[in-house]
């Protein structure tokens, strides 16, 4: 079948996670991707660990369905030969520090007038015109900067950082988003455009109701651990087996079906638990009887107790727990990838699926520069004298 964007060139010049992760969601949905890299070093993650067989697993899980490309960015006549790439594709994907990419003569302007169809994603930590721009930004700066930090960890605890670069995926989540937004306004207008996101921003679209609950109501959100905000009892719990389980029984359909379901049906009729604007303010009441029964079974005794009343729950699992669980690979979430120097590996499996087009992993992530004479010869129609003669001028 036909990937859904087959035909489509993106020239993909980012680092670290955020826009290589855009490019590779899109080249698992079957766009032709070309990573253009430095050609001494190349991405900044393939000098970081973890290692296998000295590829670095890091650059691997954001970089799968790519061809990698070098240039020698300082050298103007790689500079020249990036421009006629960009005259040739339909999307370039940047992270670099604002304003690296018109020092280069390849700003928007520069770009835009070789190619007007020509959408350009931009992501940077505090996006591309503020006073704030030049500030350098990562992850954990975006987590604090927008106060996800701060509500991230036990009550009791300092703030801490979420287990996974979250906002490095929601950047690059509203990046994806955005080019294909411009690419249906592309069929319509025939003029491309800046796809401008950033990390803060991406961020900020995620702290729920915080900011709204603190400027009008005047409360600020705070951490509650492993407690839902919103809804009682939802909480981890542990079982007498050493085990924690995460239950969700709060809002008004899961709390009948969850008393029912410990034996004390007679909890509906109680003031402090029978709406769910009650069990709120008695949360840590309604949370202690919770603990309390799922503290007198087992860990599979709660969950098999759960199921049954049709209310949400999981063992808090490892990532071994994860990897060895065959349901993994039965939906794709692993995959298994046959890289040329490191061999076969698993790695997370495309999230998007398409009934008529589906997502595949095509190729593995690249070793440095190993299709730069295929995408100069595909892209641009170079021989091999005038491959040779780029070479000669370390333009590549």
């Amino acid at each position: 079948m036909t990937a859904s964007l087959q035909g489509l060139k993106v020239l993909d010049l980012s680092r670290f996670i955020a826009g290589p992760h855009c490019a590779m969601i899109l080249g698992d949905l079957g766009a032709e991707v070309v990573k253009v890299e430095r050609t001494r070093g190349g991405d900044d993650t393939r000098s970081l660990g973890p290692y296998l067989k000295g590829e670095s697993l890091y650059f691997m899980m954001f970089n799968r369905n790519k061809r990698s490309l070098t240039l020698d960015f300082r050298n103007p006549e790689a500079q020249d030969l990036l421009r006629r790439l960009v005259a040739e594709a339909d999307v370039l994907i940047e992270n670099f520090r604002p304003g690296t990419m018109e020092k280069m003569g390849c700003g928007w302007e520069d770009l835009s007038a070789i190619n007007p169809r020509l959408i350009m994603a931009r992501l940077s930590g505090y996006g591309q015109n503020n006073s704030l721009t030049k500030e350098p930004c990562f992850d954990g700066i975006a987590q604090a900067v927008t106060g996800i930090m701060d509500l991230t960890g036990q009550p009791d605890s300092g703030p801490s950082m979420a287990g996974t670069f979250l906002v490095d995926y929601a950047t690059a989540l509203n990046a994806a988003i955005g080019i294909l937004a411009a690419l249906d306004a592309r069929h319509r207008t025939g003029k491309g455009q800046v796809v401008d996101v950033s990390l803060i921003g991406s961020a900020v679209s995620m702290l729920m109701t915080a900011i709204p609950e603190y400027a009008v109501n005047g409360r600020m959100m705070t951490r509650a651990g492993n407690r839902d905000r919103y809804a009682a009892p939802a909480n981890t719990f542990k079982a007498s087996d050493g085990v924690w389980v995460h239950m969700v029984a709060g809002n008004d359909a899961h709390f009948p079906r969850f008393v029912k379901m410990i034996g004390q049906p007679e909890l509906l009729e109680d003031p402090r638990f029978s709406t769910l604007e009650a069990r709120m303010k008695n949360v840590n009441e309604i949370e202690a009887i919770a603990a309390a029964w799922v503290g007198a079974h087992t860990s599979d005794e709660v969950i098999a107790a759960l199921r049954v009343a049709e209310l949400p729950s999981a063992k808090v699992r490892t990532v071994a727990d994860v990897v060895e669980d065959p349901y993994m690979r039965e939906a794709g979430h692993i995959v298994d990838i046959d890289h040329p120097k490191a061999g076969r590996f698993p790695m997370q499996g495309p999230a998007i699926h398409l009934s008529d087009a589906p997502s595949t992993v095509r190729m593995p992530p690249p070793v440095l520069g190993q299709h730069t004479d295929e995408v100069l010869a595909d892209w641009l129609s170079l021989d091999d004298d005038a491959i040779r003669q780029l070479r000669d001028t370390s333009a590549i």
